[in-house]
């Protein structure tokens, strides 16, 4: 048994709720390969015990007395950077506090349960114990390089901004890809004129406020997709998180699709689906970028995008992934042509679709 403990991956729970910190807590403990050592009812004291127990995963909640998750979250990554996932709650103040807790260095999310008698109480076990193991590990060193940096908006649009796209860029992206998509259109300037499609593994209602964040701190227009929306140059689209996104091309034009019919890909939304979709277009340059994610959802589709005639296909480097299951799965297709930094994904692109590099365009 005290090799078992010994082996186990340390959790802090942190929770203002007794009932909260007692259940979650109790859910953990039932994994063999999980082990409660603390917990705490706020912010403050979870950075006390943080410095004293050294977990390797911290459970935090996000509204709490004294001092709340965001700061608490804060402070952790600053003072003893530790894999921190976020509990929070499915209301749309909930949501927007999580994708700014992404962004500020945790590793992921689990839905709040709602209440003792709730069927999410029981959905929500093993959702926790898999992203307890997956925060575990992660790499902490390319967690801390993501630092959030807000730009301001330019609100001078593209001159390309509405017009049909030559080019389509669709990524995929899972654990850590908050982070890692917000590096990568904060490396796009405003007169980028090429659309781009992006699945990022998450629930609805979180697709809309990572859509709004990311939009309020890049240059280019993000929001997220709407059934039958046209693609226009100088867009992000992100997919809804209760339903898959195709792209499909009508008379030249080409329009999102969202529906909820079954799909291969484990993951709703799946980037196995969005791949697939746009791998059978014919009237656009196509680009695929697989970024950090738990996994291989979209390697097979990113495989045969590229024997469909994709322009590029683009992996993130172990080097700079939180998680490198997603990229290492679509580099072991071998169909991958360039593996690339977080931080020069942006220049790739730029280059692939015939743009000039910033530092040139800006002489």
């Amino acid at each position: 048994m005290d090799e078992v403990l010994a082996l186990a991956i340390k959790v802090l729970v942190v929770d203002d709720s007794a009932f909260m910190r007692n259940m979650v807590s109790r859910y953990i403990s039932e994994d063999n390969a999980l082990e409660v050592i603390g917990t705490a009812r706020n912010g403050l004291q979870a950075i006390e015990l943080t410095k004293q127990l050294a977990p390797d995963v911290i459970t935090l909640d996000i509204e709490m007395p004294v001092m709340n998750g965001l700061d608490a979250l804060k402070r952790i990554m600053a003072e003893k950077p530790t894999p921190v996932l976020m509990l929070s709650s499915l209301t749309e103040t909930g949501a927007a506090a999580t994708i700014r807790a992404l962004q500020y260095g945790a590793v992921d999310f689990i839905h709040k349960p709602s209440g003792a008698l709730s069927f999410d109480l029981y959905k929500v076990k093993q959702d926790l114990s898999e992203k307890i193991k997956t925060a575990a590990q992660v790499s902490l060193r390319n967690l801390l390089k993501l630092k959030y940096s807000p730009l301001p908006k330019n609100q001078i649009p593209s001159s390309k901004r509405g017009l049909p796209p030559r080019h389509l860029i669709a990524i995929g992206a899972s654990t850590g890809g908050p982070q890692a998509l917000l590096t990568v259109l904060q490396g796009l300037s405003a007169d980028f004129p090429h659309a781009i499609v992006i699945v990022q593994h998450m629930p609805s209602p979180f697709t809309a406020s990572l859509a709004e964040r990311l939009n309020h701190n890049c240059s280019l227009t993000v929001r997220e997709a709407e059934h039958d929306a046209r693609l226009e140059g100088g867009c992000v689209y992100i997919a809804p998180g209760d339903r898959h996104m195709n792209i499909a091309e009508t008379g030249g034009v080409c329009r999102i699709k969202l529906h909820q019919r079954p799909s291969k890909g484990l993951h709703m939304p799946s980037v196995h689906e969005l791949f697939t979709s746009v791998s059978a277009l014919q009237g656009l340059k196509r680009h695929l970028v697989m970024l950090t994610g738990m996994g291989s959802d979209g390697a097979e589709a990113l495989a045969e995008g590229k024997a469909a005639g994709a322009a590029t296909t683009i992996a993130q480097s172990k080097e700079s992934s939180v998680v490198f299951g997603m990229p290492r799965a679509a580099i072991e297709t071998g169909a991958v042509d360039y593996i690339v930094d977080l931080e020069d994904i942006a220049a790739k692109l730029r280059e692939v679709t015939g743009l000039p590099s910033l530092s040139l365009s800006r002489e």
